[in-house]
Parts: structure tokens; sequence; C-alpha cells
């Protein structure tokens, strides 16, 4: 009968989760931290920052930093909002989207609870807020390989 009801996220709260992730990116090469914030059903909530490598393609994302994170503590859906942030330090921060790779991490996780997270691009004053349906239309994940 009962069940948890899912804890709304604060928008202002995650994206300032984000920020301070960026703050521990590491980042030598392109000199652009970028931190996210993953929000859970039951109120949790999850951060990753860039790592870069010095051969480019093996480079981390954030989002797929804190989807590793996530999926390292066990979490396995629920996933109810995301919140991107990028710049370089010092400077006004980058409204920037979660990349190709990232959007189909991001996927599989939130497949895994059937949820369609919104995504909250943050930088300067804008917020772009997004569903992650809407960034990956016509996804793959779990569902297909059934």
């Amino acid at each position: 009968m009962g069940g948890t009801a899912a804890v709304t996220p604060n928008q202002n709260t995650l994206i300032a989760a984000a920020r301070d992730a960026a703050t521990r990116a590491y980042a030598p090469y392109s000199d652009f931290h970028v931190g996210a914030a993953l929000a859970f059903a039951d109120g949790s909530v999850v951060t990753g920052s860039n790592v870069e490598n010095a051969s480019y393609g093996l480079a981390l994302c954030a989002e797929t930093v804190a989807v590793a994170s996530a999926m390292n503590a066990g979490t396995r859906g629920g996933l109810v909002a995301v919140a991107v942030i990028g710049g370089k330090p010092g400077g006004a921060p980058a409204t920037v989207t979660p990349c190709g790779r990232c959007r189909q991490v991001l996927n599989e996780l939130a497949q895994l609870g059937g949820t369609d997270p919104v995504i909250w691009c943050a930088g300067g004053a804008e917020v772009l807020e997004l569903r992650l349906s809407d960034l990956l239309p016509h996804a793959f994940g779990p569902a297909n390989l059934g």
C-alpha cells in the first residue's frame, strides 16, 4: 500500500553541489572544469567531476564519474534529476549539456529505474532545463536487449 514518496530535488541545491564538484576537477589540459550532481528519489545526491588524462581519449566526464560512483555504491535506479555546470576556474560558468557518451551513461541508470530525469544545465544566470529523453530521443538501453 504505502511506499516511499520520491523526494523532489531543489534546483539551486543540486546546481550548488555540481558547482562544488567542479572545484575538484582534474583538468590540467583544457582547464575546463565540469561538475555534475545526480539526485535520487530517496533524497541522496552523488557528485562527480571531470578527470582528464594525457591520452585525451581516456578522459572521464563529470557525469560518467558520478554515475560510476552511484553504481559503485549500489544505486540502480531512482535517478530524478541531474545538474551540470562547467567553465574555467575564475571565469564565467558555461552552460554545458552532457556529451553524447554521458547521455547514454545517464540513460542506462535512468532506465534501470524507469525514470526520465530532469537535466539542469547551469551557467551564469541561465539554467537550461531539459528531460533526458529530449537530449537522447529513442535511446538504446537495457529494455532493448530483452
